[in-house]
């Protein structure tokens, strides 16, 4: 017998119905939109390879990640003067407002991460192109 407090999300039922920045793919699996109500949000982040996602980000927001496969740079700041690499095993804090992006420094391999963020429902906005120089 299935107890009502557990629910178990398989990859099929995942909702892409969700924010989205260019360059990468989200995949929600702990989210409203799947009847599933908590204090959190959780799913799947995708880039392919030698793809960048725009300048993004998550309002007020905290976001935890951890490098399920592949490499990636994350450039961050109000100019994109920051920047830090993450391999498979890592995982990565970004703090409210914090102006971001992911860079896939492969060219033959994508990156997924494992996303859990600190509200219900996903915040994403995308800056233009030209925030940074």
């Amino acid at each position: 017998m299935n107890s009502p407090d557990i629910q178990v999300i398989s990859p099929d039922q995942f909702d892409r119905d969700t924010a989205q920045t260019p360059g990468s793919e989200r995949y929600a699996a702990i989210a409203p939109s799947l009847g599933i109500f908590s204090a959190l949000w959780g799913g799947l982040f995708d880039v392919k390879p030698g793809a960048k996602t725009g300048i993004h980000h998550h309002g007020e927001q905290k976001t935890i990640a951890y490098v399920l496969s592949g490499v990636c740079e994350i450039r961050w700041g109000e100019r994109g003067q920051f920047s830090a690499r993450a391999k498979t095993g890592d995982f990565i804090r970004v703090p409210p407002y914090l102006p971001h992006m992911e860079i896939n420094v492969s060219q033959t391999q994508p990156f997924r991460w494992i996303v859990v963020r600190s509200t219900a429902t996903p915040i994403v906005v995308n800056l233009p192109d030209d925030t940074w120089p």
